[in-house]
């Protein structure tokens, strides 16, 4: 297995790519339209397939990892997990926003009444999920194995 040590920029970037969608989603709560809110989808899955491309780049060639190594593969598992789940909430978020506009325009007369989660509420869990990835980069870096003594 390469040396997780190589991967620190590949983890900085993935850490500082989630805290920048955090914050985006976070501080735009209230003036996203479906576009905006599709280009944070296409982001949040390229920070997906970021970890993913570092999963491969660190998977064992031997067929029994040893359970640092697969400490190191569950950590960076996760972070594909949250940012996969990120996406997809993002997406319902956009498929229920679209679905009440809709709902909205075609209402013969008054309000329409919504029901389940608000587009904002799956935005929400979208930050939320992506507020996790910060820190498992930063479990990833102190479950390093130290480097041997001499």
């Amino acid at each position: 297995m390469p040396d997780p040590a190589t991967q620190a920029p590949d983890l900085a970037r993935i850490a500082s790519h989630a805290s920048c969608l955090h914050h985006a989603l976070r501080v735009h709560s209230t003036d996203r339209g479906a576009s905006t809110l599709a280009a944070q989808i296409a982001d949040v899955q390229q920070l997906a397939d970021t970890a993913l491309q570092l999963f491969l780049a660190l998977s064992p060639q031997a067929s029994r990892p040893s359970p640092p190594d697969l400490l190191l593969l569950h950590h960076v598992a996760q972070i594909a997990k949250a940012a996969q789940d990120a996406a997809a909430e993002l997406a319902a978020a956009l498929a229920r926003g679209v679905e009440n506009q809709r709902r909205q325009a075609h209402a013969a007369s008054g309000p329409v009444v919504l029901l389940g989660p608000t587009p904002q509420q799956f935005i929400e869990s979208a930050a939320d999920l992506l507020d996790d990835i910060p820190a498992l980069c930063q479990a990833i870096s102190h479950h390093r194995p130290e480097a041997p003594r001499h």
